[in-house]
C-alpha cells in the first residue's frame, strides 16, 4: 500500500515538474518585438524603418540585449499605417498599431504613427494597453509631449525621441536673426503647400517673424501637386523679397527650385521641404537646387561631426543601404532603439514601470548629441549644444552636398549666396 502511495505521488509529481518546465519554456523570453507602425510609402516612414533595423541588426550581431544576465536579441514587426495617405482616416493607423501589439505581440512601440493627428490618437491605445512607445519620425506638434504633462499617470508611456515644431522655428529664427545681420536681409516671401501642418507652419513662422521686426512681404499657398510656381515667384521678385521661406512636403518643390535657380530670383531659399533632405534632390534639380537650406530636425540625418557615433551611423547606413542617411526620421529611429536597449540593460527586466524609470533617467551620448528626457512631458531635451542636448541639423547644399550650417556648434560652413545676390 505504501509502494502504491509512492508510485502515485511521483507520477504526480512527475506530471507537475514536466508542466512546469513547459510554463517556464513557453514563458521564457527568446526574443524582445519592436512594433513599428510607419507610413512606409513615405520618406519619414521607410528611412525610419532602415534607421531601426540597421539598430537592431548592429546590437543582435553584438549579442542582443542583456536582461538579468541573459542575451536576449530585439525582433522587428513594421505595420504601414498609411496614415501619410490622403483620405486615409486616424482609425486605420490605431487598428494597425493595435495588430502590433494583440497580433504580433509588440513589447515595446518605436517609430510612429507619424501623422500627428494619428500619434495624439495612439496614445489612448498605448495607455490601454500599457504599451511603451518612443516616437521618432513625423508628428512633431508640441501638443503630444503637452499631453504628457499634463495626465502622466495616464500617458507616462509615450515618449518622443525628436524634436517638436516650436523648437525648431525658434531654431529657424535664430538663423534668420544671423542672416539678417551678416547680409542686411529684412522681406521675407512665405510659400506654402495647401496642408495643414504647413498652412500652420507658414502662419507661425509669419508671427515669429513680424514680432522679430521682420517684413512678411505675402503668403501663397500652393495645392498638393501643384507644378507651377511661376505667378509666387515673380511677386517675390517684384515686392523685393530678400528670403523665400518654404514650407511643403510634396516632390514638386524641386519644379519649384529649378523655377527659382532659372529665373535667378534675388531672394535666399529656405525651410521645411521633404524632397531637399535626400540625397537624391541635387539630381532632381539637375543641380538648381543649390544653395537651398533645410532643417533636418536632427542631426546625423545628414552627414555631419556633431559627436563621434555621427560618421560611425552615417558610414553603416551607407555600407547596409547604399546611399547617406535620407532626411528625417533617419538618425532618431536609429537611436531610439539603443535608448531603449540602454534602458531595459538598466532596469534589468522588461517591467513596463521599470523601464519607464531608466528611460525617465537615461544619460546617452549618442548621433546628435546627449539623448536626455524631461521627466515630466517625456520630451527629449534639445540643445545648440551636443554636450548638453539633441542637436538639429540645418543644411544648406552647396556643390552638391548637404553641408551643415546651423547650430553654430556644429556648423561644417557657412550660409553662401547665389553669385546672382
Amino acid at each position: 500500500m505504501n509502494n502504491k502511495i509512492i508510485k502515485s505521488f511521483l507520477r504526480i509529481f512527475i506530471l507537475f515538474s514536466v508542466a512546469l518546465l513547459f510554463v517556464m519554456c513557453k514563458s521564457a523570453k527568446t526574443e524582445i518585438v519592436i512594433g513599428s507602425p510607419l507610413a512606409t510609402a513615405f520618406l519619414y516612414g521607410w528611412d525610419a524603418e532602415k534607421g531601426i533595423k540597421l539598430a537592431v541588426e548592429e546590437i543582435n550581431t553584438a549579442g542582443g540585449v542583456s536582461v538579468g544576465g541573459k542575451k536576449i536579441p530585439f525582433k522587428v514587426e513594421v505595420i504601414d499605417t498609411r496614415d501619410l495617405e490622403m483620405n486615409v482616416p486616424v482609425n486605420d493607423a490605431l487598428m494597425g498599431m493595435e495588430k502590433l501589439i494583440l497580433e504580433k505581440k509588440a513589447d515595446f512601440i518605436v517609430g510612429g504613427p507619424i501623422r500627428s493627428e494619428a500619434a495624439l490618437a495612439a496614445m489612448d491605445l498605448l495607455s490601454k494597453h500599457k504599451k511603451i512607445s518612443i516616437l521618432t519620425t513625423g508628428a512633431l506638434t508640441p501638443a503630444y509631449t503637452k499631453k504628457v504633462s499634463e495626465n502622466y499617470d495616464k500617458y507616462k508611456y509615450c515618449f518622443r525621441i525628436t524634436s517638436h515644431v516650436g523648437v525648431m522655428a525658434n531654431e529657424f529664427m535664430m538663423l534668420f536673426e544671423d542672416i539678417k545681420k551678416g547680409h542686411g536681409f529684412n522681406n521675407v516671401y512665405i510659400m506654402v503647400q495647401d496642408v495643414e501642418h504647413a498652412r500652420k507652419g507658414g502662419e507661425y513662422m509669419k508671427k515669429l517673424l513680424t514680432d522679430k521686426g521682420w517684413n512678411v512681404i505675402d503668403t501663397k499657398i500652393y495645392p498638393t501637386g501643384a507644378s507651377d510656381f511661376s505667378v509666387g515667384l515673380n511677386d517675390a521678385k517684384n515686392k523685393g523679397a530678400n528670403i523665400l521661406f518654404l514650407w511643403m512636403d510634396m516632390p514638386e518643390s524641386s519644379i519649384l527650385l529649378k523655377q527659382w535657380s532659372g529665373m535667378k530670383l534675388k531672394a535666399l531659399p529656405m525651410g521645411f521641404v521633404n524632397a531637399a533632405e535626400q540625397p537624391g534632390f541635387w539630381k532632381a534639380t539637375e543641380g538648381k537646387g543649390e544653395f537651398l537650406l533645410v532643417n533636418l530636425v536632427n542631426g546625423g540625418n545628414a552627414p555631419s561631426n556633431i559627436t563621434p557615433w555621427t560618421m560611425k551611423f552615417v558610414e553603416a547606413y551607407k555600407k547596409k543601404y547604399g546611399l547617406e542617411p535620407e532626411g528625417y526620421g533617419t538618425s532618431s529611429s536609429y537611436m531610439a532603439i539603443y535608448t531603449l536597449k540602454a534602458a531595459i540593460e538598466k532596469a534589468g527586466s522588461l517591467d513596463t514601470d521599470a523601464v519607464i524609470k531608466e528611460l525617465e533617467n537615461i544619460d546617452l551620448m549618442g548621433v546628435y548629441g546627449k539623448i536626455s528626457f524631461d521627466k515630466k512631458s517625456h520630451q527629449v531635451i534639445s540643445s545648440l549644444d551636443p554636450e548638453k542636448g539633441a542637436v538639429t541639423s540645418i543644411i544648406q547644399w552647396q556643390k552638391g552636398k548637404r553641408v551643415q550650417i546651423f547650430p553654430p556648434k556644429t556648423a561644417e560652413g557657412k550660409v553662401l549666396l547665389p553669385p546672382w545676390m
